[in-house]
């Protein structure tokens, strides 16, 4: 009879699953810029060998070549059309090479985007994409799943009941964790384990990251708090570059001897991740023969409940913007960027001329085009020290990772920085350093979603931070977006998140932003921005070469007939227009932001008297 997941789970002993497909591959020679699912069907000798290599080794359980093979990760290499086809091949071979001797478990893996409440995509769609590659193993007729290296319970959650949509074959479960034993995003081991439990999971493990010493006391909290049979399956060790290559430096011996304990702190499958070779697996049997799985006490199980936090501060006691938002004030902010270099007189100067001129915040935006100037947030501390003026500061999540900007929030709440308006970011491949290399961890919506979970005490894993922070959460909402349905649905997502404002783009067009309103159909406070053109260079430049900025052809034939009298028509013409626009929108808008072409405060000042006119 074969092997299957559910025989030995239900036998109660220690088993032993396999190691590091990709650490096979790799050193069969498969550059790390393949697809290594794709193998399945352009290889399948290859991977074949592998797995057999595995069994011959003690492996009892197989996990399918098939860990990227969702949807999302194979569109990036324009394969998401086979991703049925692929998974039903790994499965096909990893059972080939079973044989009978071992169960065969589908492996599945994170989808590689960030989901609700860290990205724009849904809950359901992620359980959609998942339930491609579940159908496509099915198919192939792996008799259980392994849904490995998770860092976020909801994704990890979606994963499963994409699997329990379709099969009620068992379910290996695991997360990936820290030195800190806890997930990248701070979930504890009882958190897990206790969400684990609640959803129905035949199996509660972990995986990847570290090695077994780090994954020992990890294990033991997981199996006592979710009540269920545990798998382990580390790292050989960290690994260490040698040569330009990352070598995993913990021997057969070591991962053997680990597997011992590991049993004995509840575990009751246990292999490797990467690094982990079938010399490694064959260690692992031999110790695992010699032991049984300890007895865990299990803790109290029940449903996750909610995140608990406190309810924070309202709006109007955050900040002094914030509570002219409550109010219903109309709200003034002027645009500085950060300074190029580190000195900051002539910043300073300017901002606090902006005090002087009644202006209620200073808009701080860092450098462009990849030049060397401050980043936006230092500004915003020193201007809010030297120039009596509150800051408001455009924080840009690219080019940090999740716990970054977190430290980066609370590094400045402490500060006394309190106004924030996130956006996503765009490209770096701009300006000098052309080598340089972007990072997109999470997006504007996932940060607002941050956001509001510090400001009731909590980090992203639901930890306390103490005292909630108390920041003002503002967002981009792009008014002529060739994507209206996308941006509409992005623009809604940031609202659910909690954002406090918006803050459109230079608005030329006042029909754009009433249309986009009357669809959005939300009340958020909206600030319009209002970018008064000096030239018809400008007028141009903002026409053709500004992405989300949509300038009339009207527009750019008045300010040609204001050039051709004389500069000083043209940026006179340049305001005429600026006020135009906020008298389109007054009805729909509750503060502006000025944003000048050419940093000239004396036109912001004058524009800003002449709105007072038509406010009044």
């Amino acid at each position: 009879m074969s092997v299957t997941l559910r025989h030995l789970i239900a036998d109660g002993r220690a088993h032993v699953a396999d190691g590091a497909m990709g650490t096979m591959l790799y050193g069969r020679g498969i550059f790390v810029n393949v697809c290594y699912d794709e193998l399945n069907v352009e290889q399948p000798d290859m991977v074949r060998e592998v797995h057999e290599e595995y069994v011959h080794a003690g492996a009892e359980v197989l996990e399918t070549n098939t860990f990227g093979a969702n949807p999302v990760k194979l569109s990036g290499f324009g394969l998401d059309r086979r991703t049925e086809a692929i998974n039903r091949a790994g499965a096909e071979l990893a059972r080939e090479a079973a044989a009978g001797r071992a169960s065969v478990a589908g492996a599945v893996g994170p989808l590689g985007i960030r989901i609700e409440p860290w990205g724009a995509t849904s809950f359901e769609e992620a359980v959609d994409f998942f339930r491609r590659q579940v159908r496509g193993l099915l198919e192939g007729g792996v008799d259980g799943f392994c849904l490995e290296t998770f860092s976020d319970l909801s994704e990890l959650e979606a994963a499963f009941r994409a699997v329990r949509s379709l099969t009620d074959l068992p379910v290996l479960a695991q997360v990936t964790i820290g030195e800190n034993g806890a997930t990248p995003g701070g979930t504890t081991m009882e958190a897990a384990g206790a969400a684990m439990a609640a959803w129905g999971v035949e199996v509660a493990g972990i995986n990847c990251s570290v090695g077994p010493a780090i994954m020992l006391d990890a294990v033991e909290r997981l199996a006592a708090s979710s009540g269920l049979p545990a798998s382990a399956q580390p790292n050989a060790g960290l690994p260490r570059v040698v040569e330009n290559r990352q070598i995993y430096m913990a021997s057969p011996e070591y991962m053997g001897q680990y597997a011992r304990r590991l049993i004995a702190a509840g575990a009751r499958f246990v292999g490797g991740c990467c690094g982990t070779t079938p010399a490694h697996v064959r260690k692992i049997r031999d110790h695992v023969a010699s032991v049984q799985p300890g007895r865990v006490r299990a803790t109290a199980r029940a449903e996750p409940a909610e995140l608990p936090g406190r309810s924070g501060v309202p709006l109007a006691g955050r900040s002094a913007w914030g509570r002219k938002l409550a109010a219903g004030q109309f709200v003034t902010t002027v645009q500085i960027a950060a300074p190029r270099g580190w000195r900051m007189e002539e910043t300073t100067r300017r901002a606090r001329a902006l005090a002087r001129d009644g202006v209620d915040a200073v808009f701080v935006v860092g450098g462009t085009r990849g030049q060397a100037h401050m980043d936006a947030l230092t500004t915003a501390m020193l201007l809010g020290a030297r120039a009596g003026i509150e800051p408001l500061v455009r924080y840009v999540c690219r080019d940090r990772d999740m716990h970054g900007m977190i430290r980066d929030l609370l590094g400045a709440s402490a500060a006394g920085i309190r106004n924030l308006v996130i956006v996503s970011g765009e490209s770096t491949s701009l300006g000098p350093y052309a080598d340089s290399t972007a990072i997109s961890d999470i997006d504007s919506i996932g940060l607002v979603n941050v956001v509001q979970r510090l400001n009731r005490g909590l980090d992203a894993g639901g930890n306390d931070i103490g005292a909630p922070t108390e920041l003002v959460a503002g967002v981009g909402l792009d008014q002529a977006a060739v994507d209206q349905a996308l941006e509409l649905s992005r623009f809604a997502w940031k609202v659910d998140a909690g954002a406090d404002f918006a803050v459109t783009r230079p608005l030329f067009d006042p029909r754009r932003l009433e249309g986009f309103l009357a669809r959005a159909g939300t009340r958020v406070p909206v600030i319009a921005t209002l970018f008064p053109l000096a030239s018809l260079r400008d007028a141009e430049f903002m026409a053709n070469e500004v992405p989300g900025v949509e300038v009339p052809e009207r527009i750019v034939r008045r300010m040609r007939a204001a050039e051709r009298k004389s500069p000083t028509h043209a940026r006179a013409e340049g305001l005429a227009i600026a006020g135009e626009m906020f008298a389109g929108v007054r009805h729909l808008v509750r503060g502006v932001r000025i944003r000048l072409p050419d940093d000239d405060l004396s036109r912001a000042s004058e524009l800003l008297g002449s709105l007072e006119v038509q406010r009044g």
